[in-house]
Formats: structure tokens, C-alpha cells, sequence
């Protein structure tokens, strides 16, 4: 008598090491979700790794990406509808060991975490001709307090700790996105790569979804695991971080957050910050 084999199909997932995308994920990395006839691997990897690796060789079958890079990956992946970091109202700020005005913003010289995520794009889309240098999102703060640069654009859990170092805030992107659109600002989301097919994208899709609710019904615990991922922060600060990109937007982006996103990548478009129109599609 012949054994039965099932096909197990895996699904290559890849996230940056943050706590809210820990918290988002716990479910399904920790198998606390499970979807019959599937397997989810995570790797580790920081967002402007990802944007890059997701536009040249499209290997991850699910990557967290900058909306940002979005029109660059359109071809191989398209937006899940559900695992988005929005802020309402706030998001990546512009810091500095001293106070500037906006106008002085434009004539500094700015460490940013990478020309193709969202807070780069929203920066550019303020101030167009602002000189900025590529460096480690995690080694801004550090390079700031030292002089190398004059201001720092910081993302992830340095919003919460940068008076520690000393830094004023000067501007925060998410306030000024919000003030000019009156939108959330789409920071952002989880692509899934087209040549799964419908299914498996629908399937996994729901996936995240029920391990991003899974989190959210058991918080403590899924705090607890992001707490591993939780930079200088305590368990109150990771809290409340993981409360500002984990949320019910997460499981759904809502009307004005699809409004958001398309618009956002639209004004970059027409100011001729990217060069490709995007065409955003959703798998809900």
C-alpha cells in the first residue's frame, strides 16, 4: 500500500525587523495560524534591502515595501490589501540637534533611510531641491547627534526616541502630508508576487489578514514577541509604536487610505519625483 503525499506549498515572506511588522506577523511565525496546505518562511531584512531586492530580482513571493518603490515592482507584485503602516496624521519626521525653520529645511543637508522609501518621497515632494544622504536607517540618529549631518529623516521606532539624543522635531511628514491632502499617509505595505496565481494570492492574502487579527485579539502575547524587535524601546513605548502601524487600517486601508496611496504615488509622478506612472491594484 502506497503512502499518500500532500503538496506543500511554501511561501517565502520577508519583513523588516521592527516590532510592528514582528506584531503584525506573530501569528503566522509563530504557526499560531496555519492555513492547510501552505508553509510560511520569514527572513529578516530592512525596507530599503527589500525595495531594491524586490525591483531587481523578485525572489520573495511576499516583501514588505515602501509604497515608494511600488511603480518600480508593479510588473512582478501587486498590493495586498490588507498589512499596510499608515500614519493618520503622523509618520517620518525631519530632526535636528537645533531648531530650523521649514524654509531652512530646503538648504540642509539630510541623512535619509533610502531614496526609494515613502518618507524620501514625501521629503522630496516638500522640498525638491533638499541635498540628502543615503544612510542606515538605525545609524541616523547616531550620525545627527555627531554633526555629520545637519538633520536626520527618521522612521520606525526613532520617532519615539529621538529627544532622548537631544533632537528637536522640525517637521513630521505625516502632519504636513495631511495638511496638504487631508489623507493618511501610506508609508507601507505588503506586495505579493503576480506569478503565484489568483488563488495562492487570495489565500495568502487572507493569511496575513487572520495574523494580523490574531495579534490584535492577543496582544499581550504578540507584544511580547515584538519585543525582541523593539530597538531601545520599553514595553510601553513598543506599545504604543506597534499601536501607531498596527491597527484596524492594517486590516483594511479603508477608502481614504486606497485614495492615499494612489494619490501619493500620482504627485510623485507628476513632479517628476518617479518616473513611472503606477497602476495600483489590490488582492483583497
Amino acid at each position: 500500500m502506497s503512502g499518500i503525499t500532500t503538496d506543500i506549498q511554501e511561501i517565502k515572506i520577508a519583513h523588516s525587523p521592527d516590532s510592528d511588522d514582528a506584531f503584525m506577523f506573530y501569528g503566522l511565525a509563530t504557526n499560531k495560524v496555519r492555513v492547510p496546505g501552505y508553509k510560511f518562511t520569514h527572513v529578516l531584512t530592512d525596507i530599503e534591502t527589500l525595495n531594491q531586492r524586490a525591483i531587481h530580482d523578485p525572489y520573495y513571493d511576499v516583501t514588505a515595501i515602501s509604497f515608494h518603490a511600488y511603480p518600480y515592482l508593479q510588473k512582478d507584485y501587486a498590493i495586498m490589501a490588507c498589512g499596510g503602516s499608515v500614519g493618520d496624521g503622523y509618520g517620518p519626521m525631519i530632526v535636528a540637534p537645533k531648531k530650523y525653520t521649514l524654509d531652512d529645511v530646503k538648504k540642509l543637508r539630510i541623512a535619509v533611510p533610502g531614496t526609494l522609501t515613502t518618507a524620501y518621497l514625501s521629503l522630496k515632494l516638500f522640498a525638491p531641491e533638499v541635498e540628502t544622504v543615503t544612510v542606515p536607517f538605525d545609524e541616523i540618529i547616531p550620525a545627527v547627534v555627531a554633526g555629520q549631518y545637519d538633520a536626520g529623516l527618521i522612521i520606525h521606532e526613532g520617532q519615539l526616541t529621538y529627544q532622548t539624543n537631544g533632537l528637536h522635531k522640525i517637521l513630521d511628514m505625516g502632519q504636513w502630508w495631511r495638511d496638504q491632502t487631508g489623507l493618511p499617509l501610506p508609508l507601507g505595505g505588503n506586495a505579493i508576487r503576480r506569478s503565484l496565481g489568483a488563488e495562492t494570492m487570495r489565500i495568502t492574502t487572507q493569511a496575513l489578514r487572520d495574523s494580523i487579527q490574531h495579534a490584535l485579539d492577543n496582544r499581550a502575547e504578540a507584544l511580547e514577541y515584538a519585543m525582541q524587535f523593539a530597538r531601545d524601546l520599553d514595553t510601553t513605548l513598543a506599545n504604543r509604536f506597534v499601536g501607531m502601524y498596527v491597527n484596524e487600517r492594517t486590516l483594511n486601508y479603508g477608502n481614504d487610505g486606497r485614495q492615499a496611496i494612489e494619490q501619493l504615488l500620482q504627485m510623485g509622478f507628476d513632479r517628476g519625483v518617479i518616473p513611472v506612472e503606477s497602476h495600483v491594484d489590490f488582492v483583497e
